[in-house]
């Protein structure tokens, strides 16, 4: 699930605590990780003006997904790269995050763009796809600059905060842009038989991604109250621990 707008990935305290922590990455790695967060907090930053650009040219909030086409896949692309880092084992050195929950958010997130928006072009119009878009954008900007700030060992309370409250809303915001999005693809896939194998062929198998797609809006019951109350836990661990820290200074 896209962790679509709460900005879980499962999720990535970098700050507060300290003493939990693992040995972090050694200075080349942190100069490479550093680079790689303010490379993509830019390129969503770029994503939110081109939408505020698009909606001011236009007038209107409806199918401003052409106007952020190409970044958006650029960059939501570019996440497979912070995936790797995590098996890699860079992030966790800093980041005590669940790899499997992250992992899931990082490709659902991929595969909501590609395989479904990108797949269906008759979605492109949907204010569903806006709606994802939106609470993506808001959560990786944060995110990135979350984790571009706590690399540097210096991270503002007002990110931290953000970090750890815009979520209740933009998670499911973005999870509802993603569900309406994929329920809207359902009648041109079964039209279309897009992505599907049937019976007979000389490999003896059979795909229907119709019926995929369902599966994997059904998957959305289990993990995103998983996720989100994962969220919720970390909120109150987090920035009890930030007020502690300040009433004890």
């Amino acid at each position: 699930m896209a962790a679509a707008g709460g900005g879980s990935r499962a999720d990535n305290g970098y700050g507060g605590q300290q003493a939990r922590r693992r040995k972090g990455p050694g200075a080349l790695a942190t100069g490479y990780l550093v680079i790689y967060n303010v490379v993509m907090t830019a390129g969503w930053l770029v994503i939110a003006v081109g939408l505020v650009r698009a909606y001011l040219a236009k007038g209107s909030y409806h199918s401003l997904y052409y106007s952020i086409e190409k970044p958006l896949k650029f960059f939501q692309t570019g996440a497979l790269l912070e995936e790797y880092l995590l098996i890699a084992k860079y992030l966790p050195g800093i980041v005590p995050s669940s790899v499997v929950l992250t992992a899931f958010q990082v490709m659902s997130r991929v595969f909501l763009t590609w395989a479904v928006t990108h797949s269906v072009k008759e979605v492109q119009t949907e204010d569903s796809v806006l709606l994802f878009v939106v609470a993506w954008t808001i959560t990786e900007i944060i995110r990135y600059s979350f984790y571009t700030f706590s690399l540097l060992n210096h991270l503002p309370y007002l990110i931290k905060w953000a970090r750890y409250t815009l979520f209740i809303v933009l998670y499911p915001m973005g999870v509802s842009g993603e569900l309406l999005t994929i329920y809207a693809a359902l009648p041109f896939v079964r039209q279309s038989g897009l992505y599907s194998i049937s019976l007979p062929n000389k490999y003896n198998f059979s795909f229907d991604y119709y019926t995929f797609l369902i599966l994997v809006m059904i998957s959305y019951i289990p993990i995103f109250p998983q996720l989100y109350f994962h969220m919720l836990h970390q909120r109150r661990k987090v920035l009890s621990h930030t007020e502690e820290h300040k009433k004890s200074e």
